[in-house]
């Protein structure tokens, strides 16, 4: 990437220092290993190890096959401590407080609450449950000194049929809490088009929604996400290089499709640690091999993500320490990217320009 304030990369303690946005983060994907542990126990669900730290130990290794299915069996065991009210209200509470004191000042939590419903919740409780939590995190967070915004990003499963069902569910909630709607799953066989019915809903009602597309599939996924679909922002996106000759005469040569992404500003929720994990992009062995950095040169309006804070044994600031130490990013490079992912909130205008305006950009300056 063409670094924008040129100097040294980012100091651990400017990271940490740094308001940060995160947008694609699985609520289900960031559970404390302690508290997938302690509700194990509560409700008789049997782990793959004994102790915390083995337990920790045994996601980060399961999920780095290189295998995108294999990753998301892991979510087999946080989703299992997921299905009581009280559980997803904690699990909610610890997500937006380890968030919050990453010095992550937006997020938005995606699940999936059809997959919260074996202890006898609806779709409305699960979600109402999982708000309380949120509301509870936030109050702890402010008393703290860290203020944090956060919305609920609601999922369908990409192999289920409840998609129109929970798009539903999301307008109905988008005044208390709910910022947008996603699909998620396997996506090699489910490709989006299946959902084309909720999401036809969804540009109706005005509703905001994000695609994963373009991580384990190439780009016949984000085509369909973009063109059939109208994705406000794709999920990962990463597999756009395909469509984008690197070694052409004169520089890199944009596809239709690449060209489309990056004129219309759509943004690319990128998660650098879990692309390395599932071998997203073929012959990535570092994060130095990722793609972001290109992206960004050429223009797109790329974003950083954890994905899954848990499997991937990372956060938001780790992220920006693997990138400075991968690239050089300086805080400049990272603001850009954090106000990038602003720009690309499901939050309404003015909010978001008061959070660019008045916590961002004094956050970065003062670095």
């Amino acid at each position: 990437m063409t670094r924008r304030g040129g100097g040294a990369p980012a100091t651990p303690e400017q990271i940490a220092a740094a308001p940060k946005v995160a947008l694609h983060e699985h609520l289900d994907g960031g559970v404390r290993p302690a508290t997938v542990a302690a509700i194990a126990e509560e409700i008789g669900h049997a782990l793959p190890a004994d102790t915390v730290d083995g337990l920790a130990t045994w996601f980060a290794e399961a999920s780095s096959s290189g295998s995108l299915p294999r990753y998301l069996e892991t979510f087999a065991h946080t989703v299992a401590v997921m299905q009581r009210p009280q559980d997803l209200a904690r699990v909610a509470h610890e997500s937006v407080l380890d968030l919050a004191r990453d010095g992550v000042v937006y997020a938005e939590l995606r699940w999936a609450p059809e997959q919260h419903l074996e202890q006898g919740l609806d779709l409305a409780g699960a979600v109402e449950a999982v708000q309380a939590g949120i509301e509870s995190g936030r109050a702890e967070a402010s008393g703290e000194g860290r203020e944090i915004v956060v919305g609920q990003l609601l999922t369908a499963m990409r192999h289920a049929d409840r998609g129109l069902e929970i798009a539903e569910l999301a307008v109905e909630y988008r005044d208390r809490g709910v910022a947008g709607f996603d699909i998620a799953g396997a996506e090699d066989g489910f490709p989006p088009i299946l959902h084309l019915e909720a999401f036809e809903y969804l540009r109706r009602e005005n509703a905001h929604f994000t695609i994963h597309a373009g991580e384990a599939f190439g780009l016949p996924s984000i085509w369909q996400a973009v063109q059939r679909c109208g994705a406000d922002r794709l999920g990962h996106g990463v597999r756009i290089v395909d469509d984008i000759d690197f070694d052409a005469p004169g520089g890199p040569q944009l596809g239709p499709l690449a060209a489309y992404v990056r004129d219309r500003r759509i943004p690319l929720e990128m998660c650098p640690s879990s692309n390395l994990q599932t071998a997203a992009v073929p012959g990535m062995s570092s994060i130095a091999d990722h793609p972001i950095g290109p992206l960004a040169d050429l223009g797109f309006r790329v974003t950083i993500n954890c994905d899954n804070r848990l499997m991937s044994g990372t956060s938001m600031s780790r992220e920006f320490q693997l990138l400075a130490d991968a690239f050089g990013y300086g805080p400049d490079d990272l603001r850009w990217f954090t106000i990038n992912a602003m720009k690309s909130a499901f939050l309404p205008f003015d909010q978001r320009l008061a959070l660019i305006d008045d916590v961002i950009k004094p956050g970065y300056a003062a670095l």
